[in-house]
């Protein structure tokens, strides 16, 4: 029991929502256009989760080996830093999950396309091996990109873009302009969270010479930065509510932007790091509400 215990600690459970919120938005954008299918919103959602678990693995793996995750972190303990998980287990899980990932992309191919789309098959295949290479190459690795500052450009790429337009593509086998600004949207909040981790981190991944984006900026142009993802998104969110607008329930999103703008307000004003490790649930699960309630305010005319 208390192994499995620490494996669910290190597929750190917190951030799932975060990823799935991408394709919670695809799917109400599909249904909306009736061209839902149950199936294979599932098969995305388990396949997103099953990436993301492997992303924390790799993550916990890289750093641990690296020697980043170390006393001077802050936040949770990782699993090879505490030393409850070897590296040699840890590694183990990783290609297991690597089996997993391979094995639901390709089920999700084939639910959405079977036999009769080679070419949106294909794509879709080097785009799932594009994914599980940047899960992986996050931080593990002599090249990880997260040491070279592109961690938030990849987070937007594939927690925004690929999420929210690739699912809505795998039911409605084209691409729609209506995805565009809730991905963006949903891509702008994902790198948030991203860089309210490296503020977090900024000394421990200074000393460790991880370079990412909060680290070359610095603590205070970093906070700045945060400020441009988080209002980008919440311009971004209002713009589609306005130019999709069809009845009142279709802006109920602007909820989520209560705890987002407070959020955003304790950002700035704080000083310290280490205060931030608790806004990064907030963020998260503020990321999460705006995801689902834009969706069902966007489909209350096709209920």
């Amino acid at each position: 029991m208390n192994k499995i215990k620490l494996w669910l600690s290190a597929f750190r459970i917190r951030t799932l929502p975060l990823s799935v919120s991408g394709i919670i938005v695809g799917g109400f954008l599909a249904y909306y256009n009736g061209v839902f299918e149950t199936s294979i919103f599932v098969l995305a959602l388990i396949t997103t989760l099953s990436l993301q678990i492997l992303s924390n693995l790799a993550n916990d793996y890289g750093d641990g080996m690296k020697g980043t995750d170390n006393e001077e972190r802050i936040g949770p303990e990782r699993a090879i830093q505490s030393g409850n998980i070897s590296p040699q287990e840890m590694f183990h899980a990783i290609r297991i999950n690597i089996l997993v990932v391979i094995f639901f992309v390709f089920a999700t191919i084939f639910a959405a396309f079977g036999l009769h789309y080679f070419l949106y098959s294909f794509i879709f295949i080097v785009l799932g091996g594009l994914a599980v290479y940047a899960a992986i190459k996050y931080t593990m690795g002599k090249s990880a990109y997260g040491y070279r500052a592109l961690g938030d450009l990849m987070v937007f790429l594939f927690f925004g873009l690929l999420s929210v337009m690739g699912s809505y593509f795998l039911f409605a086998k084209q691409l729609d302009h209506v995805t565009v600004l809730p991905a963006c949207a949903i891509g702008l909040l994902s790198v948030g969270v991203l860089n309210l981790n490296n503020m977090r981190d900024i000394n421990s991944d200074i000393a460790s010479q991880k370079i990412t984006v909060a680290v070359k900026l610095g603590f205070d142009k970093a906070k700045k930065y945060h400020a441009f993802l988080i209002i980008s998104a919440l311009i971004i969110g209002l713009l589609f509510g306005v130019l999709y607008y069809t009845a009142p329930l279709n802006l109920i999103f602007v909820f989520a932007y209560i705890p987002l703008i407070k959020h955003l307000f304790t950002v700035i004003k704080t000083s310290k790091p280490e205060a931030l490790d608790g806004q990064l649930k907030v963020l998260a699960l503020s990321t999460f509400a705006f995801a689902l309630l834009l969706g069902i305010g966007h489909i209350y005319n096709a209920i």
